[in-house]
């Protein structure tokens, strides 16, 4: 298997059809997230000791340390009570669907028990959606800031209220757009702008953006800078940098679509590495790369508590009412006994025919 060309079929599922078949139990899944973790044999991550055995729940047995390690443990999966059959579901459902789903359409589809688990297993893919040590952006790149948020009464535009910076910058890709990056800003100056280039674009690469003065002292010595004003220009700013606007449009229309806008400031940044995940993979034909790749990186992502993951930990929480007893708190494993056709149950008798009207 080359982990850069993997091959539909054989590395991963080309359709959900595939999938089910894959990974028809929680077993198979565990199996699948050990061969992306140790491609080449199984190494401790503790004592980082290569002799081990496998042991009849899918663990291994460490020969160094003696611990007992599994494929979960160290990733965002680590500890969770939600069967990996319904982790591989969403994370279908996450990257085979052009707009994603939402905590509460996961919540219907799946039948999970609350809309909190659905939105901490998407929110914990949204962590693992940010390679490190990815490629930065090359060659002509647009730049500009945006303001993502409801609408609100007052100024529009830069000082707006109730709106979230957002710098993006996209590559210009012929008449066609290239790949993106999205990054919440505090501030427009010229370091806060700088440490965005540097992070997102390579050195040497041309970038273009309007006439914001903080730009130019950005780029420094390290860019090739090309302002255009749209003052003096006499046009529109969609039509002087048409690559980024488009990508903010998107954006901003998926938050407002699957999402129906409800997403805090704190938590925006995450929605946009789930946005820019999809939109930089979306020439990919086969649908289940995109799943492959997220499975990839989340067996290397590390773990995440829900108090790390919501913005305001504990906050209303201590008015809540226990659950009644009859609520199902974990979600059902998909992993189940298949069922004969319940809607032609074998015990029903069958009436005579001249009962079903077929004699007379």
């Amino acid at each position: 298997m080359s982990r850069n060309a993997p091959r539909a079929g054989v590395d991963y599922p080309g359709s959900y059809a595939d999938l089910r078949a894959w990974f028809p139990s929680d077993a198979a899944c565990l199996d699948y997230l050990d061969w992306l973790r140790w491609p080449d044999g199984f190494w401790c991550p503790v004592c980082r000791a290569t002799a081990a055995w496998r042991l009849a729940d899918g663990r291994w047995s460490c020969g160094g340390c003696a611990r007992r390690v599994s494929a979960t443990a160290g990733t965002i999966f680590h500890g969770t009570r939600t069967p990996l059959t319904i982790w591989f579901a969403a994370g279908w459902q996450m990257t085979s669907q052009k707009h994603g789903i939402s905590a509460l359409g996961l919540k219907r589809t799946l039948g999970i028990g609350s809309e909190q688990t659905a939105w901490a297993m998407l929110h914990r893919y949204r962590t693992a959606m940010v390679r490190l040590g990815r490629e930065r952006l090359t060659g002509v790149v647009e730049v500009d800031e945006t303001f993502i948020g409801g609408p609100e009464p007052g100024r529009r535009g830069r000082g707006a209220l109730g709106k979230t910076m957002v710098e993006i910058a996209v590559e210009q890709d012929g008449r066609a757009l290239g790949r993106c990056r999205m990054q919440v800003i505090g501030d427009i100056g010229a370091p806060t702008l700088r440490e965005f280039l540097l992070s997102h674009v390579e050195p040497g690469s041309i970038v273009l953006t309007d006439g914001l003065a903080s730009y130019r002292p950005a780029c420094g010595d390290d860019y090739t800078h090309r302002p255009e004003p749209i003052g003096p220009s006499g046009v529109q700013a969609h039509e002087l940098l048409p690559g980024v606007h488009r990508v903010a449009s998107l954006a901003q229309r998926w938050l407002l679509g699957t999402h129906q806008g409800g997403i805090k400031p704190g938590h925006l940044q995450a929605y946009l590495d789930e946005f820019t995940f999809r939109f930089n993979r979306r020439r990919s034909r086969a649908r289940g790369m995109l799943f492959y790749r997220l499975i990839e990186q989340a067996v290397h992502a590390p773990p995440r508590t829900y108090r790390s993951l919501v913005v305001d930990p504990g906050s209303g929480r201590r008015n809540l009412t226990p659950p009644p007893p009859d609520k199902r708190v974990r979600p059902a494993s998909l992993d189940g006994d298949p069922v004969d056709r319940p809607w032609r149950p074998a015990a029903r008798p069958s009436r005579p025919a001249y009962q079903s009207g077929l004699l007379h």
